[in-house]
């Protein structure tokens, strides 16, 4: 996702392939409540649907809590906090969620908590980089930057989201196969976007370097 020859590894393209895969991976982890809300929500319902999102959620906190070299995340604090407010309201109130109503409400939480990693300076993808570089680049002005402009696309990406799910409150006749494609391509336009933009980045600190 970064240009790891900006980070000083002696064998750049071995820490390449490590650094990428084991980043990505936590990031694609820490949507994993979503995931999950999503599959429960379809098959059995929105509340046990919101409490698989906390329940897993949770875990993903508390490893990164208790896990060495691992610190909680912005998205991680956020995602158990969206899923657990929604779920005890839930549990409260009992309201008559439809489909879509509450997948709006999820998808708007996570693009809150997106957003606001980037208001208060930490986007969120940062705090996975981190974890997988040496100290001494965390502040690097590249490497920052990469991290603002990655998460800023995610962001864009849950706005396609968000719109998708109000089309369908306020166009009831909108055929689902709509909602589904925006879905399926915002989603893999943030995801490719992302491989582009790193092996650009990684390509451009290679020409600085010589």
């Amino acid at each position: 996702m970064f240009p790891v020859e900006i980070f000083g590894y002696a064998d750049g393209d071995v820490a390449a392939r490590r650094f990428e895969g084991s980043n990505e991976m936590g990031i694609l982890l820490a949507f994993a409540p979503f995931i999950a809300f999503a599959a429960i929500d379809r098959l059995i319902g929105s509340a046990e649907g919101l409490f698989a999102g906390f329940a897993v959620s949770a875990v993903l906190l508390l490893r990164d809590w208790l896990g060495w070299n691992r610190s909680p995340k912005v998205l991680d604090i956020g995602t158990v906090t969206l899923f657990g407010a929604l779920a005890l309201y839930t549990l409260v109130a009992n309201p008559a969620w439809s489909i879509f109503g509450v997948r709006l409400v999820v998808d708007a939480g996570l693009l809150v908590i997106v957003i606001a990693s980037l208001v208060i300076g930490q986007p969120f993808t940062l705090q996975y980089a981190r974890e997988e570089v040496p100290q001494a680049v965390w502040t690097s002005p590249e490497f920052v930057r990469t991290n603002y402009v990655i998460s800023a696309v995610w962001a864009l990406a849950f706005v396609v989201l968000v719109a998708a799910d109000l089309a369908f409150l306020y166009i009831p006749d909108l055929p689902p196969r709509v909602s589904v494609i925006a879905t399926i391509l915002a989603l893999v336009g943030a995801t490719k976007f992302t491989a582009w933009y790193r092996d650009r980045s990684r390509v451009a600190a290679r020409s600085a370097a010589h």
